[in-house]
C-alpha cells in the first residue's frame, strides 16, 4: 500500500466533534486538526484538542494541533431582517455612524471606523468573497457611498474586501492575542496569522508566542493582494514565517480569480525554496460539504495542488460542518496518494547548483541525493531533535519515506505536517550510543516499513539533545548486524 505523502489538514467544528468522529478522522488520513479561532469557545477548542490527543495516543499515531487566528475581519453589521438583496445599479452606503443592529436595503453599518480612511473614489469593495461588488462614488467622514455593480442576497457579519488590498486593519486583534494564550495552554504544534501586510507582523506573532510560553511555529496565512505585490513582499513574508498558507479565499477576491492559480504555484514554489512549509486551502472540495463525493474539478484542484508539492492540502467547512467529514478526508487522500503516482513527484533539482548554510542541512539534502541514485535505499531514517533536518529533506522530490524518530512529542507533531515525512517515537538517550543504529532499523522493521535485504540511509548527530546538531550520514543494509 502507497503511503500518502501530501498531508491533510482538517478543520474540526460542530460536525466533528465527538471522540467517534475524530478517531475516524485520524483513520481517514487527518494528519493535522485545525481549530478555527473565528469560530467556537475557548473550551470547546479544549475539548476538541484533548479528544485528538488522545485517540492520536491510541492508535500511536502524531497528529498535530493548529490554532489559527480570526485577524481583523473587516465586517458589515447587522441587518433588521437579517438580510437583503442587492441589484445591479442600487445604490448602498456603508457607514461607521449607523446603529448596527439596523442595517437597510440602503445602509449597513460596519464595525471597522477605518474604513472610510482607507478607500477612495473609483474603488471597488467586495463583499461576502466577492459575490456582491460596489463601487465607491464618493467617501465622507462617515459613510462610503457606493453604486451596486455586482448585486445578489448580503445578509449579517459578511466580509469586506478592497480590489487590489490596501485596508489598514492590524494583523492582530485583542481577540488574537487571547487566543494566542489558548494556543500555548494546548500546547499546539502551530499557529497561523490571517491577514499579515509584511514580515513585521509575523515578528509581532513570534514575540507574542514566546511571552505565552509556546514553542509553535508560525504559519502565515498569505490573503492579502500586499502580500504576494512583488517578489521581495511574497518572501519577506515567507523568511519571517515558519511556514505559509495559500489562503485562496480573501486572496482571491482582493487579486481576482484569473491571477489566483498562477500565485498559487508561485507561493508553493518560493515557500519550499525557502526551506518552509506551505499549506494550500480553501474550497478544495466545498461541494462535499452537502455531498458524499466531491467533483471532477475538485479532485483536480487537489491533485494539482499534490503535484506541485505542496506540504498539506486542507479542509474548511467540509469537515468542520458538513454532512461528511468522514467521507471528505477519505476523498482527500484518495486523490493525493493517486496524484502521487505521476512521475513528476519522483525527482528533484532544489538546490542542486547552490551552497549550503548549515551542517544539518548539507546532510540532509546529501541524505536525499544519495537515495534518490543508490538502488535499493528503500527508506531515509532522520534522528531528530528539532524536525529541522526531516523538514530539510522533504523539500526535496523523491519516492522514498522519510521517517523522522524524535523522543519529542512537540517536534513529532509540527512533523506531521511534512510533506513525506513520518512521525515515530524513538529515544536515543536511553541505551548506548553504540546501539542506536540498529535500534532506529529494528523499529522500522518491526513496524513493517523496511524489510531484510533493503537498504536505509540514517543521519544523526554526535549530540542527540541539541537542535541543528546532525552531522553524520550512514549507509545500512537491513539485516546485517549495525552494532
Amino acid at each position: 500500500m502507497s503511503i500518502r505523502r501530501t498531508k491533510i489538514v482538517a478543520t474540526l467544528g460542530p460536525a466533528s466533534s465527538t471522540a467517534e468522529c475524530i478517531a475516524a478522522l485520524i483513520d481517514a488520513g487527518m494528519n493535522v486538526a485545525r481549530m478555527n479561532f473565528s469560530h467556537g469557545t475557548a473550551d470547546e477548542h479544549r475539548q476538541r484538542a484533548r479528544l485528538v490527543r488522545e485517540m492520536a495516543a491510541q492508535k500511536g499515531l502524531h497528529v498535530a494541533l493548529m490554532g489559527d487566528l480570526q485577524g481583523p475581519k473587516i465586517r458589515i453589521a447587522r441587518f433588521v431582517d437579517g438580510k437583503i438583496h442587492l441589484a445591479i445599479g442600487d445604490k448602498f452606503r456603508l457607514s461607521t455612524s449607523h446603529p448596527l443592529d439596523d442595517g437597510t436595503s440602503e445602509v449597513v453599518g460596519i464595525d471597522y471606523p477605518q474604513l472610510v480612511e482607507d478607500c477612495r473614489t473609483g474603488d471597488e469593495l467586495l463583499l461576502d468573497d466577492g459575490r456582491v461588488v460596489l463601487h465607491v462614488d464618493q467617501v465622507t467622514t462617515d459613510e462610503v457611498r457606493c453604486t451596486v455593480t455586482a448585486g445578489g442576497p448580503l445578509s449579517n457579519h459578511k466580509g469586506i474586501n478592497r480590489r487590489g488590498g490596501g485596508l489598514s486593519a492590524a494583523a492582530l486583534t485583542d481577540k488574537d492575542r487571547n487566543d494566542i494564550l489558548i494556543a500555548s495552554e494546548l500546547e499546539m504544534e502551530y499557529v497561523a496569522v490571517s491577514f499579515p501586510r509584511d514580515a513585521a507582523d509575523m515578528h509581532l506573532a513570534r514575540r507574542l508566542l514566546k511571552e505565552a510560553g509556546s514553542s509553535a511555529w508560525l504559519i502565515a496565512k498569505i490573503e492579502r493582494a500586499e502580500a504576494v505585490a512583488d517578489e521581495a513582499a511574497l518572501d519577506g513574508l515567507i523568511e519571517a514565517s515558519d511556514g505559509v498558507m495559500v489562503a485562496r479565499g480573501d486572496l482571491g477576491v482582493e487579486i481576482g480569480d484569473a491571477e489566483l492559480v498562477g500565485i498559487q504555484k508561485t507561493i508553493i514554489s518560493r515557500a519550499r525554496r525557502q526551506n518552509k512549509v506551505v499549506i494550500t486551502a480553501t474550497q478544495m472540495m466545498e461541494s462535499m460539504i452537502s455531498s458524499p463525493l466531491p467533483t471532477r474539478a475538485e479532485v483536480s484542484d487537489v491533485a494539482n495542488a499534490a503535484l506541485d508539492y505542496t506540504d498539506a492540502v486542507m479542509l474548511s467547512a467540509e469537515s468542520a460542518a458538513g454532512s461528511f467529514p468522514i467521507e471528505a478526508v477519505q476523498a482527500m487522500a484518495r486523490v493525493c496518494v493517486g496524484a502521487e503516482k505521476h512521475p513528476t513527484s519522483q525527482s528533484s533539482s532544489h538546490r542542486l547548483h547552490q551552497s549550503f548554510e548549515r551542517c544539518d542541512e548539507t546532510i540532509a539534502l546529501a541524505a536525499m541525493y544519495a537515495g534518490n541514485h543508490f538502488p535499493g535505499v528503500t527508506a531515509i531514517i532522520s534522528l531528530t531533535e528539532s524536525g529541522h533536518t526531516p523538514l530539510i529533506m522533504s523539500r526535496i522530490r523523491s519516492h522514498l519515506p522519510i521517517f523522522a524518530l524524535s523522543p519529542n512529542a512537540q517536534t513529532l507533531g509540527k512533523v506531521a505536517m511534512f510533506r513525506g515525512v513520518q512521525s515515530i517515537e524513538f529515544n536515543p538517550l536511553s541505551m548506548d550510543s553504540r546501539e542506536v543504529n540498529q535500534a532506529a532499523v529494528d523499529k522500522l522493521l518491526s513496524l513493517g516499513h523496511v524489510q531484510q535485504g533493503d537498504w536505509v540511509i540514517l543521519t544523526k548527530g554526535d549530540v542527540y539533545n541539541s537542535e541543528g546538531g546532525t552531522n553524520s550520514l550512514k549507509l545500512l543494509h537491513v539485516g546485517e548486524s549495525l552494532v
